[in-house]
């Protein structure tokens, strides 16, 4: 997929999107049309094996205003660090999918995750850094070729020493993190500040943004559970700095709102 969708003037300008399956954009296009947000789509494996550049056209088509998009790629089954070679070229082989899907859409930055696990590792990070690096060296150049910034999210991390690593080897200014607020709530050991301390804020290109109680990974508005969200917006200088995506992850339209809300009141 070389030739771009193209796209209409923007009427959409803050960095807030919104987290919606790539399949149920119909489903949502009205409400989405009203409320003129920008939005992060997720591809998963069937779409990018089925997506033709004509079914981005009539999914651009779609939208009566020129959003902001960004990509979450597909993450099932899939390991950047894999040790089986077979395995890290399915995983690559996905990635530049999801690289030609951005492209072609306008996507400005592409979500991936990193595959790390310290126990399916046995803590042997630097096992994974070395096969992680032959997958992300040759993926975030023709990221860059593309005009489009990789983020890598944190999952299961409880501290994020393996991303810095990743970060530290690779140096390329197209390749970055995304900070899941979720994801740290439920399975980090140290603090916020800790945390960002050891990654680096300036490596930081995009934001998950949704809460919960610690105990599930419930995808509720910020707000609606225990995240330092005012601590995190501080410590990123935001809304000033505006190079950073901030992504609702709600996953039903009560928290939707609440997110919508939340925003308003914090930021306007």
């Amino acid at each position: 997929m070389q030739e771009k969708v193209k796209a209409r003037p923007s009427q959409a300008k803050n960095n807030i999107h919104f987290h919606i399956p790539y399949n149920r954009l119909s489903e949502y296009i009205e409400l989405i049309n009203q409320l003129k947000v920008n939005l992060e789509i997720y591809l998963d494996a069937d779409n990018l094996d089925n997506l033709t550049l004509k079914a981005l056209e009539e999914s651009r088509s779609l939208f009566s205003y020129n959003p902001s998009l960004t990509l979450h790629g597909p993450f099932m089954d899939l390991s950047p660090g894999a040790v089986d070679s077979l395995v890290r070229g399915a995983t690559l082989q996905r990635i530049k999918q999801a690289l030609d899907v951005a492209e072609a859409m306008g996507m400005h930055t592409v979500v991936l995750h990193s595959g790390y696990e310290k126990w399916k590792y046995d803590h042997k990070v630097k096992v994974w850094l070395e096969q992680s690096l032959r997958t992300w060296e040759p993926m975030v150049e023709l990221a860059s070729l593309k005009g489009v910034r990789i983020a890598i999210e944190n999952i299961f991390e409880d501290n994020p020493e393996n991303l810095a690593m990743l970060m530290d080897r690779l140096q390329h200014p197209s390749f970055g993190l995304c900070f899941d607020t979720g994801h740290f709530n439920l399975f980090s050991s140290i603090t916020l500040k800790q945390w960002l301390e050891i990654t680096g804020t300036e490596r930081i290109f995009e934001l998950h943004v949704h809460d919960n109680d610690s105990t599930r990974d419930h995808h509720w508005a910020p707000g609606e559970g225990i995240f330092p969200f005012d601590e995190l917006f501080t410590i990123l200088n935001l809304p000033e700095r505006d190079d950073i995506v901030l992504t609702v992850e709600a996953h039903n339209m009560e928290h939707v709102k609440k997110s919508l809300e939340f925003f308003k009141r914090k930021f306007h």
